[in-house]
């Protein structure tokens, strides 16, 4: 488990699949998926798990839920790819219950993540993507340090138009640690 101010982050288990099938099919699937309309059927949700069940020998990354002080579940994130040899990985979130967004959670759970990238798995840096069309995330990058490194012009589509895709990404030298961003942005516990 990894504690924050607003969050904890611990392993993405049954009491968090049980919510996926409304996550998957509300806003924030629209968010992660850069702009992906869908509805997933429970049968789907189920055969993804299965799917990933199979091939995860194979696979390299960390899913964590994301939790509240008060211990709901509101989402999820993780490193969806990394390179031991680069030092270099990709992380993915998505705060689910949009009750908690705007509200720091997701910050929080993103510099646990990042600190856990840098200072228990020794990666060199930490990236990933957006869609400019997500003004929350683009604005969250900026707040916790990352740099713009790539536009991918008109390389997704959201609601029949054509948006840029986004990479930022943040090295390991200049991370003063978990303590000194949470302070740095104002982040105190409700």
């Amino acid at each position: 488990m990894l504690y924050g101010t607003l969050v904890d982050l611990v392993p993405y288990g049954e009491r968090f699949k049980a919510h996926d099938h409304d996550w998957w099919n509300n806003e924030s699937r629209y968010w992660g998926s850069m702009g992906e309309h869908m509805f997933v059927s429970r049968a789907a949700v189920e055969r993804e798990y299965e799917e990933w069940d199979q091939t995860q020998h194979t696979e390299t990354g960390v899913g964590f839920g994301i939790l509240t002080k008060d211990g709901t579940p509101i989402g999820g994130i993780g490193i969806n790819w990394l390179s031991a040899h680069h030092r270099v990985t990709d992380l993915g979130a998505v705060i689910g219950e949009r009750a908690y967004w705007g509200g720091g959670y997701g910050t929080d759970a993103l510099l646990l993540v990042v600190d856990y990238a840098f200072n228990w798995l020794d990666m060199r840096k930490v990236w990933l993507g957006t869609m400019s069309l997500n003004a929350r995330v683009v604005r969250q990058m900026e707040k916790v340090g990352f740099a713009l490194e790539t536009r991918q012009r008109e390389g997704t589509v959201a609601d029949g138009r054509w948006h840029d895709v986004l990479t930022f990404g943040r090295l390991r030298d200049g991370w003063p640690g978990y303590a000194a961003m949470v302070a740095a942005l104002g982040i105190v516990a409700r």
